[in-house]
């Protein structure tokens, strides 16, 4: 095991991210279009599975908690916070359709989905996100470096160029922090 090695990996995909002006680009828009719908009363719904979900989770509670200072609640919510909700759903109509279903109940027009795959084509994520694009949502997808079925359904497609699986998530949760912390500060500047 080289834990020099493995550190070394991640900055120079951070490094990666940082040089990419298109990415940089692409992140800058979806923190204008998350700010646009909270700022119209809109919610910021984000999903994912396995270590993906516990990152959308993370981002949901950075938003509606609190980042660097305390303010007012931001409305977003990570779809598969609910366990009862969460194994009805998936026994009685397939875990295919455990986001869409809630997304169905709980999303308007001018609301943002976000939602995490590495492989971008979580059958899942891909449900939910045409349930987003066939109801007037944004669609912001975080993803690895192909996209995977993401890549031509998404409003705004941040893919991190990679193909590590960790590596990939360790930059999920890098710009998902950087887009609530500017979220945050655009929304309630500190004074």
């Amino acid at each position: 095991m080289d834990i020099k090695k493995t550190i070394q990996n991640s900055i120079e995909l951070k490094n990666s991210v940082l040089n990419n002006q298109e990415l940089i680009s692409r992140i800058s828009h979806s923190i204008d279009v998350i700010v646009h719908s909270l700022i119209m009363g809109g919610k910021i719904h984000f999903c994912g599975n396995g270590g993906s979900a516990a990152d959308a989770q993370h981002l949901a509670a950075e938003l509606s908690g609190r980042f660097y200072y305390n303010r007012p609640p931001l409305n977003a919510e990570a779809l598969h916070c609910n366990t009862s909700y969460l194994t009805a759903v998936a026994n009685d109509f397939g875990y295919d359709h455990i986001f869409s279903r809630l997304l169905e109940a709980t999303a308007h027009k001018g609301d943002v989905l976000v939602v995490l795959s590495t492989s971008g084509n979580s059958k899942n994520i891909i449900e939910a996100v045409h349930y987003a694009k066939n109801n007037d949502l944004v669609v912001i997808s975080l993803t690895g470096q192909t996209g995977g079925l993401l890549t031509d359904i998404s409003d705004i497609l941040i893919n991190v160029p990679s193909t590590d699986t960790p590596r990939i998530q360790e930059v999920h949760i890098m710009i998902g922090h950087i887009i609530c912390e500017q979220v945050e500060s655009i929304i309630y500047p500190k004074i």
